[in-house]
């Protein structure tokens, strides 16, 4: 999600982390172990006069699948959960809102089961997760996982990209 996000227009910053569990300042072992609660997430931090909160979810839902409970492709677990934790009421009713578009327009064969849940902490991940894609596109996981998910965002957001 990183990778995409930073490739956004009228997105500032983007930090990979962990949020949604109870354990502080999680360590990447310790979340991917299933202990601590928390899902792998990415921090967003965006210009609501260039890119709206509902169009940032938009494209968070095309560039994962938002169906699949407590996985993302053979990553399993509840780490990797699709989640929003939202910040304020307003961003609560506006997520409802795009799923409920999303599920109408009938994307996906399967319900969506992203979570919708208030934000509470937020840790940012070690330093070399940040920007991992950015400073390792030839790992195998970057070359055959993120970099296709990457090149759809791109094509289909053409008109949205940084220049």
């Amino acid at each position: 999600m990183e990778a995409v996000f930073d490739d956004l227009r009228g997105v500032e910053d983007v930090v990979s982390g962990y949020s949604g569990g109870h354990k502080d300042n999680p360590t990447y072992q310790e979340v991917c172990s299933e202990t601590t609660g928390h899902a792998e997430v990415v921090q967003v931090t965006f210009d609501p006069t260039e890119l709206s909160y509902a169009d940032l979810l938009r494209v968070f839902f095309s560039v994962h699948d938002p169906t699949q409970l407590n996985r993302q492709g053979n990553d399993i677990g509840t780490s990797y959960r699709s989640a929003i934790f939202y910040h304020s009421d307003e961003q609560k009713q506006t997520a409802h809102e795009i799923i409920d578009e999303i599920t109408k327009e009938g994307i996906y064969n399967n319900p969506i089961v992203t979570e919708v849940v208030p934000f509470d902490k937020f840790w940012p991940a070690e330093d070399y997760h940040q920007e991992y894609f950015t400073n390792n596109p030839n790992q195998p996981y970057c070359s055959a996982v993120v970099a296709p998910k990457v090149a759809k965002f791109r094509q289909k957001y053409v008109n949205r990209l940084k220049r």
